[in-house]
């Protein structure tokens, strides 16, 4: 098993975390990966400045993953009323298929719990990322049927198909 440390994003951190969400979404790196929308989405998922927002922002947190000093992965967590909201769950492609998003996730919950003492996790899933989604479901969480629309960022992304939209999935904790 790899040995893996967890932290909290620090400022200093927001270029690398954008660097590592964007080659774990979008573009050619992300193809190296399972969890690429590269094929629905075209252009970057964020930037340093929105990252440095998430970082500094009122009950928001991204926790760190690292392996020898070197940046795994990171997943963002924002506290709203009762609830915890995950996202940005992202590993580096060429890292993926080795449990490091599982245990990315069983942090981010302990966190969450420990933090804010959260009793019901949500995240927002494009539904045709059927395999994503059967993956959380893995791991507890379930569809709610609750379909957002997709958000608009054309300074960042331009959709590659119609129709996007989001589906919240929930878990108790």
């Amino acid at each position: 098993m790899l040995e893996l440390i967890f932290s909290k994003a620090e400022p200093a951190d927001a270029e690398q975390l954008a660097e590592l969400i964007n080659s774990a979404y979008r573009g050619e790196s992300s193809r190296q990966g399972w969890t690429t929308e590269a094929d629905l989405l075209d252009g970057r998922r964020t930037d340093a400045v929105d990252i440095l927002d998430l970082i500094t922002g009122a009950e928001s947190m991204i926790l760190l993953c690292r392996r020898q000093g070197d940046l795994l992965g990171s997943v963002h967590l924002q506290k709203v009323d009762q609830q915890v909201h995950i996202g940005m769950l992202a590993v580096a492609p060429a890292m993926q298929g080795l449990g490091i998003g599982k245990r990315l996730l069983e942090a981010a919950e302990a966190e969450a719990r420990q933090a804010w003492l959260a009793a019901c996790l949500v995240m927002a899933v494009i539904p045709a990322r059927t395999e994503l989604i059967a993956f959380y479901e893995r791991r507890g969480y379930q569809r709610t049927g609750v379909i957002k629309a997709f958000p608009v960022n054309p300074a960042l992304w331009k959709p590659k198909v119609a129709g996007l939209s989001l589906e919240l999935l929930e878990k108790q904790v």
